[in-house]
């Protein structure tokens, strides 16, 4: 099942002034303390592209999860997990627009996260105002999810199954030295 949702804000503010301010968000030292689940950003390719004008850009972004749910706290041992996203941005200064993708790269088989975001000139003032829209889906794989979980399951249930087969084998053979010997006993008897 998807979950997806849609954010729509307007800035009261030009659009290369929202957007210069947005392309500082991680860097700047105040969003540590508003932002304090992203524990690191790293550009990681970016470049302009002659014909069209555009800046491409792709960027890491790690981020901490809120608390994990009691269950999946107990499976995995832990209060939160860490995350590795994929941010692609595309800026087109002549077309004034911004358009950013981000994707999660690690728990993939958990979860499938995808943010699709941009920054436009308002058409009603263009000249000061910045449309910002922002679309993300949520994929739970609860199969997959469940299948890690089964497999979490079914490896502890043999390694128990063994050790009590261990022990059921040692048993038959107590009640089967218990029945020779008394056997014998009526034998000679």
């Amino acid at each position: 099942m998807v979950s997806a949702y849609t954010q729509e804000h307007l800035y009261h503010h030009p659009w290369d002034r929202v957007t210069t301010a947005a392309w500082r968000k991680f860097t700047d030292p105040d969003t540590a303390a508003v932002l304090s689940h992203n524990v690191d950003v790293h550009t990681l390719d970016r470049r302009l592209d002659p014909n069209s004008g555009c800046l491409q850009a792709v960027r890491s972004i790690t981020v901490r999860s809120p608390p994990l749910p009691f269950l999946l706290r107990r499976i995995l041992g832990q209060d939160a997990v860490v995350c590795h996203c994929v941010e692609s941005t595309v800026v087109d200064a002549r077309g004034r627009s911004i358009e950013i993708v981000v994707r999660n790269v690690s728990l993939r088989g958990l979860l499938e996260v995808e943010e699709r975001s941009t920054y436009r000139p308002h058409p009603d003032r263009p000249d000061g105002w910045t449309a910002f829209r922002q679309e993300t889906s949520i994929r739970c794989k609860p199969l997959s999810a469940l299948a890690t979980v089964a497999e979490k399951v079914e490896q502890r249930c043999a390694e128990r199954f063994q050790k009590n087969s261990v022990k059921g084998r040692e048993v038959v053979e107590r009640i089967y030295k218990y029945l020779e010997a008394e056997t014998a006993a009526a034998i000679s008897c």
